[in-house]
């Protein structure tokens, strides 16, 4: 298919920088009660309570696996420290510096809200958000320049899935409702046109690239997912779901292992090099609800999935069979509400995901908050949870860059960069 010329690039004025400081804040405003780490221990099975009693807890700290980091790493080359410990080490220390995140940049550039957000693979101040309209945000706000803003069509764009192309970052995959999976660069143009629906009924919720393999992977609202080599060439196209497919990740490890997820309350696991038909998946994975999406760890050994409802699951790769981690949280789906995803931190056995508090939630406290929830990978306990009391909506999207240092969310129309008290003072 001939690519064919975006509308031209436009520079948005609606990034606003807003740094926070405590030196900034009002004297009579107290610490906003969600910073406080909140510990619920799991009872006799796997599953994990995330509710937190806020009264009380002011005072809870995890004490610190080592004295210091310094410390841990020379205990480590004496042979006296073994690796996990020492990474449990560098976790604690990481959990312990949120207290200091504060959001130290803010920008609302679409009339629609945000629906797609991710971090430039190589340059930790960069990151790309796309919005229902089709609209897409290139901003580096590392640097005083303003941002570059890709105008969409509008009604009907709306931007389902975005990826850096890890063979030139200088352009970005997308999947949309406009029907099509695309190659783009960042003034818009449309380099190649992986796959289109060419019809209205017929768009694409997902997309996923692997640089190892040089494939593409795109699911659509149908229930197919596509298979392309990254000159354009379709590999297959079946139809691995009754209904929309609503993520697709290849494994970071092993990129032949694909997981796609399912509003069919399935999550499916395939070998690329042995599909031949839908009944051809490795292992299915059912769930009581329609399920948003499915994410493998940084280092492939787990998968992280998030139902429409109010349940967070942990598969280990290597035990498909076994029962997973059960972690009940908020997050129900609403039409109008970009749908909540977790995902990993890239560093630590950490899971980052927006809380949206339902008062039929068995752990529901009267006013709880919209927070940022983290969660340890390993035992499903409830380590922080980020909030501002300025930005006090529900944060569907939440991401931190390849370095781990900085946390991106999405807030209905508006893009949250939280960073270090310091360091955003820096930035």
């Amino acid at each position: 298919m001939a690519p064919r010329k975006r509308p031209e690039t436009q520079k948005t004025p609606e990034v606003v920088v807003r740094p926070k400081s405590k030196r900034n804040r009002s004297p009579r405003e107290p610490e906003p009660e969600a910073k406080k780490l909140c510990v619920k221990g799991p009872g006799s099975s796997r599953r994990f309570d995330s509710g937190c009693l806020w009264a009380g807890l002011s005072s809870l700290r995890v004490p610190p696996l080592c004295s210091s980091i310094v410390r841990a790493l020379h205990q480590h080359k004496l042979g006296r420290a073994a690796w996990p410990s020492l990474q449990q080490g560098l976790q604690q220390s990481f959990l312990n510096s949120l207290a200091s995140y504060r959001i130290f940049q803010k920008a609302a550039p679409f009339d629609r809200r945000a629906t797609s957000l991710a971090w430039h693979p190589t340059h930790p101040s960069t990151l790309a958000v796309g919005s229902k309209g089709g609209d897409i945000l290139l901003w580096n706000f590392g640097i005083k320049d303003k941002p570059t803003f890709i105008k969409g069509i509008g009604a009907g764009g709306s931007i389902t899935g975005l990826k850096f192309n890890p063979l030139n970052t200088n352009q970005f995959f997308t999947s949309s409702m406009e029907g099509t999976t695309r190659l783009q660069d960042f003034k818009g143009n449309t380099l190649r046109v992986f796959a289109s629906s060419d019809t209205c009924n017929v768009w694409f919720c997902s997309l996923d690239v692997s640089v190892k393999s040089r494939v593409v992977v795109t699911g659509d609202n149908v229930g197919h997912v596509i298979l392309l080599n990254m000159d354009g060439r379709e590999l297959w196209n079946l139809r691995m779901h009754k209904k929309k497919v609503t993520h697709v990740a290849l494994n970071p490890c092993c990129d032949w292992l694909l997981a796609t997820a399912s509003v069919d309350q399935t999550v499916k696991i395939w070998d690329l090099r042995q599909v031949r038909g839908k009944s051809s998946f490795l292992h299915s994975l059912p769930h009581r609800h329609p399920v948003n999406a499915a994410h493998f760890s940084p280092d492939g050994a787990q998968l992280l999935t998030t139902d429409q409802k109010s349940e967070i699951r942990v598969y280990s790769a290597c035990r498909w069979d076994c029962p997973p981690s059960l972690i009940p949280h908020p997050h129900r789906h609403f039409q109008h509400l970009t749908p909540i995803k977790a995902s990993w931190h890239p560093r630590y056995n950490l899971i980052v995901v927006g809380r949206y508090p339902d008062p039929n939630f068995k752990s529901c406290s009267p006013h709880e908050l919209r927070t940022i929830d983290m969660f340890d990978g390993s035992s499903g306990k409830i380590m922080y949870q980020l909030y501002d009391p300025e930005s006090s909506g529900i944060m569907s999207l939440n991401e931190f860059n390849p370095m781990g240092d900085t946390l991106a969310s999405v807030m209905g129309y508006h893009i949250l960069v939280w960073s270090p008290e310091d360091a955003g003072t820096q930035k």
